[in-house]
């Protein structure tokens, strides 16, 4: 009995079987099952097209700048009262914001883009908020957690500011006395929604 050695079955380029580019486009319209391409960069792409060798990605500035954006926010080291302590445990191994992108707490405010408000903020503390937010490179933006950064919370007197949007623009509100570190994940996924949104003019 003689044994014969398997003959490799080499299929045909998938090119070949186009005749001409309109067909070529039609079938990259719908991606097929096992397309590995991550939803992170199907998000950012206006096309993904499988060629001869590799992928072709097709996306605009606009989209690329607001997807690096919102992977890397950088909060500056700002804490007030005991929301603090949240914000502290959020960036800890337990809550790990590094899936977010948002780990790095910068001691200056000229590395960061992220104002946490976390806490009552005094009159007397309001001017250098108002500093260390104007010394943040544009983008930036701010995160008032806590009733009391939000509306003053119990303490409504005259020694502390009813809100922390009278000194600075907040783009994300995060309630709670204080709000539990998931609360403040989930106002960080809603600023990088917001941002992801954004246009460059």
């Amino acid at each position: 009995m003689e044994v014969k050695p398997p003959v490799p079955q080499i299929p045909p380029p998938v090119w070949g079987e186009f005749k001409d580019l309109q067909e070529w486009e039609k079938y990259h319209q719908t991606r097929a099952d096992d397309d590995k391409t991550s939803n992170a960069l199907a998000a950012i792409a206006d096309a993904i097209h499988h060629m001869p060798g590799g992928w072709i990605v097709t996306t605009s500035t606009e989209k690329i700048f607001n997807w690096a954006r919102k992977s890397s926010i950088w909060p500056v080291t700002f804490g007030l009262a005991c929301c603090a302590i949240e914000m502290m445990a959020m960036s800890c191994s337990r809550y790990d914001i590094a899936r977010f992108g948002a780990e790095v707490f910068r001691g200056s405010p000229r590395q960061s883009d992220l104002m946490i408000v976390a806490g009552r903020l005094s009159r007397k503390m309001a001017p250098a908020l108002r500093r260390i937010y104007d010394q943040m490179p544009e983008p930036k933006w701010v995160i008032s957690m806590g009733a009391c950064a939000s509306i003053g919370g119990v303490f409504d007197n005259y020694a502390l500011v009813q809100g922390v949007d009278q000194v600075v623009p907040v783009d994300v509100y995060v309630p709670g006395c204080p709000p539990r570190p998931e609360s403040l994940i989930y106002g960080i996924v809603q600023l990088q929604r917001k941002i992801s949104e954004q246009h460059l003019a």
